[in-house]
């Protein structure tokens, strides 16, 4: 992504709009168990007060949403999600701290989902461990890389999900990040995509903000 300030981004925006198409693009599968007929609720309000006690690095995005399953006993699940643009040491740290203090005044499930929009091919943190004489603390959640669409890009281009025109809009970000006719070239050419999927006009309103960020 970009180097601007975090609050500047429109992740939050898109999530808070098109969410279950980010569920369904990014994991699959728990979008599967996820009962959507029942809707979803923003906590944000809530996440920003464990944020403000506990804050642990820069993001693009963060998002705390209560959906409801569609089997179990459980029906309530808080999904916590953070879109992480640059490598973090302590990014391992910070979501096991919100896991634990979410499940601290929830007493519900959580699921900790992140996204990686870093470069670093190397670094796909999923996983938090601690052990001292045989009492372990671990956290395991799902990681999805950014990146790792780059040879997936016609894949992309047939993808009618929002969600695809913003992981391209991301690639072309970073690769034209010194070059600002070729961005402007990777901008023109995402708008036409948008049109190109038969959006409604709402839609490729609230999706070109995202494009007209590059």
């Amino acid at each position: 992504m970009t180097d601007r300030d975090d609050y500047d981004s429109p992740w939050k925006d898109i999530l808070e709009l098109y969410f279950a198409e980010f569920m369904a693009f990014f994991f699959p599968e728990a979008h599967a168990d996820i009962d959507w007929s029942r809707g979803y609720e923003s906590l944000d309000s809530e996440l920003q007060k464990i944020v403000r006690d506990a804050e642990m690095g820069k993001r693009l995005a963060d998002k705390l949403m209560s959906v409801y399953r569609l089997s179990g006993e459980q029906q309530l699940v808080l999904i916590h999600l953070e879109i992480q643009g640059h490598y973090e040491s302590q990014f391992p740290l910070r979501m096991y701290v919100y896991h634990y203090r979410l499940f601290d005044k929830y007493h519900r499930p959580i699921v900790s989902l992140a996204v990686l929009g870093d470069d670093d091919a190397n670094w796909q943190p999923s996983a938090y461990e601690k052990e001292l004489w045989g009492c372990e603390t671990n956290l395991k959640f799902p990681v999805v890389k950014l990146t790792d669409y780059e040879p997936r890009w016609a894949e992309l281009e047939q993808d009618r999900n929002p969600f695809a025109v913003m992981v391209m809009v991301h690639l072309r970000t970073r690769a034209t990040k010194h070059d600002p006719t070729a961005r402007l070239d990777s901008k023109m050419a995402l708008v036409r995509a948008l049109y190109e999927r038969h959006y409604d006009r709402q839609k490729i309103l609230e999706l070109f903000r995202f494009v007209d960020w590059l």
